[in-house]
């Protein structure tokens, strides 16, 4: 698949370009430079091929500060991979020295390039792009990510410079397992120690991510897409606009994936706003995986792990059928492991089980429990049927489903749970009428 990487200096519109051409708001837009901070990877489909875009921060060569440092080293990193580089410059401000140096560098690397002028909102205003014809990149393409002028003819164009065989519409889609938690607990250092370099910018500054940025990987020929994602904050202290659509962003990423890694940090342990994370992927049915990271700075002996996810457990109920891991993203210890138990409740969120087999285990439970009863009234649950997976959702059919009591739902959830293995996944229980 070819990769169309988007590069230019800051606040010339290539987040909004970037989701002008993959079709949707993916890409934190707003109108301060340096909102984008990393490679932002989406596929985009056009005239039946795909190839993937790459949304880049703002080049600021041999800046001070540390975060546009480590943007600027994103973007070269995006350079060295592209198939096909957009350079994109603001007509409004005209040609700059940053320009001027993306366009060296760009010409200095011998990769096929495209210079695209943004912020031509009618023909008339094509004049003013005139003098980008000075960074010796050939003839400018005109055009609006704003409202969509020329978009068409800027996809016809990528697509005759991507080799006819660097598309791969057919694939099937991957587990996706998103990395969610609080400001400053790790995530991106989980992903880039993961990846083995680093692929997203890290910094001690809490917020420093902002997309939400999917990474195809593989584990052992297993294909799947890890999602770093913003980090989500009570509503109260979301103070900043790019800020709030981050979460915005965040929340969305959590909604498509299949399992929800919830970052924790060991020294403040699980807190309140951690299981509301937690309690927001179960209630969108996701699989839940609970990393206790920084772990290497705790001081502890060979029960510490087990006493802090039993005192977890017992003061967040609804977290006991879902793992605990204890990890160091910043040493490498049990990341892996996490990634291989998430891709395990991927498959078991997906599992399906035969109308048969439920029916057998309804059969040894009405023949070895006491059935439910209310007000006197003794009734058995007569027939099971799974019509749905991801989550998995089971029907069971009785004479009153309205007066199944709770505790019954539980134990019935309960012996699911042991008898076919949704450990790390929710699973929805309904009663239908007989």
């Amino acid at each position: 698949m070819g990769i169309v990487a988007i590069v230019g200096r800051p606040n010339v519109g290539k987040s909004t370009l970037f989701n002008r051409l993959i079709g949707e708001r993916k890409a934190v837009v707003d109108d301060f430079p340096g909102v984008t901070r990393d490679r932002n990877y989406a596929q985009c489909t056009w005239n039946g091929r795909t190839f993937t875009l790459v949304d880049t921060g703002g080049y600021v060569p041999n800046s001070d500060a540390t975060i546009s440092e480590s943007v600027s080293r994103q973007v070269e990193l995006a350079l060295g991979e592209a198939d096909l580089l957009l350079l994109v410059v603001d007509a409004q401000t005209g040609p700059t020295d940053y320009d001027a140096i993306m366009a060296r560098m760009i010409r200095d690397l011998g990769a096929p390039y495209r210079l695209i002028v943004n912020k031509v909102d009618r023909v008339e205003n094509e004049a003013d792009g005139a003098a980008f014809y000075g960074l010796a990149l050939g003839d400018p393409l005109f055009v609006s990510a704003i409202n969509g002028r020329l978009s068409g003819d800027l996809l016809d164009e990528i697509l005759a410079c991507l080799p006819k065989d660097a598309d791969d519409s057919t694939a099937e889609r991957p587990p996706r397992i998103a990395v969610l938690g609080r400001p400053n607990m790790g995530k991106s250092t989980f992903v880039n120690r993961l990846l083995g370099h680093e692929r997203i910018v890290v910094s001690e500054i809490p917020g420093t991510t902002r997309d939400a940025i999917d990474l195809p990987m593989q584990r052992e020929g297993r294909a799947f897409v890890l999602i770093d994602t913003a980090g989500l904050r009570r509503r109260t202290r979301v103070r900043e606009q790019v800020e709030f659509y981050s979460s915005l962003r965040t929340v969305e990423n959590l909604e498509r994936c299949d399992v929800a890694i919830v970052m924790v940090d060991a020294a403040e342990g699980c807190t309140v706003q951690d299981v509301k994370i937690a309690e927001r992927a179960l209630a969108l049915g996701k699989g839940i995986i609970v990393g206790i990271n920084k772990w290497d700075l705790v001081e502890k002996d060979d029960r510490t792990a087990d006493r802090t996810a039993d005192q977890i457990r017992t003061r967040f109920v609804h977290l006991e059928n879902y793992p605990i891991v204890f990890l160091s993203a910043l040493t490498g210890q049990r990341a892996w492991r996490v990634i291989d138990l998430a891709l395990d409740i991927a498959q078991k969120r997906r599992q399906r089980v035969s109308t048969g087999d439920l029916n057998a285990f309804l059969t040894h439970l009405n023949a070895t429990t006491a059935p439910p009863s209310k007000n006197g009234r003794v009734f058995r649950m007569s027939f099971c049927v799974m019509p749905r997976t991801a989550p998995p959702t089971l029907i069971f059919f009785t004479r009153r489903p309205k007066d199944v009591p709770t505790h019954y739902r539980r134990f019935l959830e309960r012996r699911i749970r042991q008898a076919f293995d949704f450990y790390g996944t929710p699973i929805r229980i309904l009663f239908n009428q007989k």
